[in-house]
């Protein structure tokens, strides 16, 4: 895939969207894509976790120790959350058929941030607005369970 084929994916991606034009296209240059055969792992649950992937091709079953599963496909974007602070996988990712990834280091992903003020505020005004709603949710299950 070119350059502009990346953008247009990472475009697709709600989260990323919000960083603009130009801190997009230097994601795409800067990553990586990666192929995997059907059954292969992209990452394990407990793996320290430096960098997100988002789907180009194929699609990928995400499974916590929990039970709890969800298939992402083209557009996808896995381990959200490595992109900005250092953690462990919470859970597997394992290929359901040949599929392809562009890998996103955090350290690429910091730098830019840091290259752009702006997008760096979007993002962080889309991470609390998430984090306000996923508190109210919260709180709104917890008062059905009490009743």
């Amino acid at each position: 895939m070119s350059i502009e084929d990346d953008v247009a994916l990472l475009e697709r991606v709600p989260t990323l969207r919000l960083l603009g034009a130009t801190a997009l296209r230097m994601l795409a240059i800067g990553s990586e894509q990666r192929n995997f055969a059907r059954g292969e792992i992209l990452f394990n649950e407990g793996d320290d976790a430096d960098a997100g992937f988002i789907v180009q091709r194929g699609a990928f079953r995400v499974e916590d120790g929990g039970g709890a599963e969800v298939i992402a496909g083209p557009g996808a974007l896995l381990g959200e959350l490595a992109l900005v602070v250092a953690m462990q996988r919470p859970s597997t990712a394992t290929a359901l058929e040949n599929s392809s990834v562009i890998r996103v280091a955090r350290s690429l992903f910091q730098r830019v941030l840091e290259s752009d003020p702006a997008a760096a505020r979007r993002l962080r005004d889309e991470f609390a607005t998430r984090t306000s709603q996923l508190a109210s949710d919260i709180l709104m299950a917890g008062a059905k369970l009490s009743i």
